[in-house]
C-alpha cells in the first residue's frame, strides 16, 4: 500500500508530466507553422533535445534541414549559431580564437573571442565535409560543453545543443565521422523526401514574400526543467535489463547477438551510451503517452534512432551494403522481452 508521501510524490509527477505533455504538442504545433509535414522527424528531435542529447539529421540537399534548425531556436527562443563545414575550417572557425585587444590607454592584452559554438543551439551543416581536426574539436564541446583555449575552460551557455547535417550521397571530399564523434550523438535522424501533397504545400508557402511569424513557446529556464521532470520518470529494472540485451545483442561477439548476420557482418556493436540514450528517450516517449513509467514499448520507440549511428558494419557488411536499420529491426525481434510484458 502506497504511504500518503508516496501517492503526493506521484500525483505530482503525474501533474507535472502533464504540463510537459502539453507544452511539448504546443511547441510541435507551432513549429509546423513554419514546416510541413516532417511530424516523426520534429517529435524525435524534440525529445533528443528534452532528453538533453544532440541530434544528426541526414537528408539529401534541399530538405529543410537548416530550416528546422532555425525555427527551432525561434520557437525555443534560444541562440543560435551556425558552422559551414569546409575541409578548410579550422577549429578555431568553430570554438574562437584568442587576439589581441587595446584599450583606451592603449594597452595590449589577449582576449579570448567566442566562436559560433558560444550559443544554445549550434548548427553543424555538413559536417562530414570538415576535417578529422575540427571535428575533434567538437568533441570536448558535445560532452563536456566546454570549450579549452590557452590553458583556460569557458563554459558553454545552458541548454546547448548541436544539430549536425550530412548529405548520404556525395562522398567525394568528405571525412566520415569516426566512431567516438558519432558516439556522442543522441539520436540519427533521416530526413525523409516529402509527399506530393507535401510538396505543394512547401511550394506555395515558400513562394510568397512573408514567412509565418513565430511565438516563442518555451524558454531556456522551461527546457531546462523539463529535462529535470523527465529524468525522474521511473525504469523497472526488468526494463532497464531489456535495454542492456539490445546493445549486447548488437556485438558480434557477445553470446546475446541476435543473429548469424550481426556476427557476420558488425564490426562494433553499440556503446554503454547508446542504451543512456534509449532509456532517457523513452522516459520522453512514456510522458508524451500519457504514462509515468517507461514500458518495453517506449525502449523499443527509442531503439532505432539511438543505435542506427553506433553499430559499425565490418568489410563484409559495407561490400554487402547491409543496411543497419534492419540489423536493428532484427535484433527487436529476437531479444526476448520480460514475460509480464511480452504482449
Amino acid at each position: 500500500m502506497l504511504t500518503n508521501q508516496a501517492s503526493n510524490s506521484i500525483a505530482e509527477l503525474e501533474q507535472q508530466l502533464e504540463d510537459f505533455r502539453q507544452r511539448f504538442h504546443g511547441t510541435v504545433e507551432e513549429i509546423q507553422r513554419a514546416i510541413v509535414g516532417y511530424d516523426d522527424l520534429i517529435k524525435d528531435v524534440l525529445v533528443a533535445i528534452f532528453s538533453q542529447g544532440h541530434v544528426l539529421l541526414e537528408g539529401v540537399p534541399g530538405l529543410g534541414k537548416t530550416y528546422l534548425v532555425r525555427v527551432l531556436s525561434q520557437v525555443l527562443g534560444l541562440t543560435s549559431g551556425r558552422v559551414q563545414c569546409t575541409p578548410d575550417l579550422m577549429p578555431a572557425d568553430v570554438l574562437g580564437t584568442h587576439i589581441v585587444s587595446e584599450d583606451e590607454s592603449g594597452r595590449r592584452s589577449f582576449r579570448f573571442e567566442k566562436g559560433p559554438v558560444f550559443s544554445h543551439l549550434l548548427l553543424v551543416d555538413e559536417v562530414n565535409r570538415s576535417t578529422p581536426k575540427t571535428q575533434a574539436a567538437l568533441l570536448e564541446v558535445m560532452q563536456e560543453r566546454n570549450v579549452t583555449a590557452g590553458g583556460e575552460r569557458f563554459p558553454l551557455p545552458s541548454p546547448f545543443f548541436v544539430l549536425a547535417t550530412q548529405n548520404p550521397l556525395e562522398m567525394e571530399g568528405t571525412y566520415p565521422l569516426p566512431e567516438a564523434q558519432l558516439d556522442r550523438f543522441f539520436f540519427k535522424l533521416l530526413a525523409p523526401f516529402p509527399s506530393a501533397s507535401d510538396l505543394v504545400e512547401i511550394t506555395k508557402r515558400t513562394t510568397q514574400f512573408e514567412e509565418a511569424k513565430l511565438k516563442v513557446v518555451l524558454s531556456g529556464e522551461d527546457l531546462t526543467r523539463f529535462q529535470q521532470i523527465l529524468t525522474h520518470v521511473p525504469v523497472a529494472d526488468p526494463i532497464m535489463e531489456y535495454a542492456a540485451h539490445l546493445i549486447l545483442a548488437s556485438h558480434p561477439d557477445q553470446a546475446a547477438a541476435a543473429d548469424s548476420k550481426v556476427r557476420r557482418c558488425v564490426s562494433y556493436g553499440a556503446s554503454p551510451r547508446g542504451m543512456q540514450a534509449i532509456v532517457r528517450a523513452a522516459r520522453a516517449y512514456c510522458a508524451l503517452a500519457g504514462r509515468t513509467a517507461v514500458s518495453i514499448g517506449d525502449i523499443r520507440q527509442a531503439t532505432l534512432p539511438a543505435l542506427r549511428h553506433r553499430i559499425i558494419l565490418n568489410f563484409e557488411g559495407e561490400a554487402e551494403q547491409v543496411s543497419v536499420d534492419a540489423l536493428v529491426s532484427d535484433i527487436l525481434s529476437k531479444v526476448p522481452t520480460p514475460a509480464k510484458d511480452a504482449a
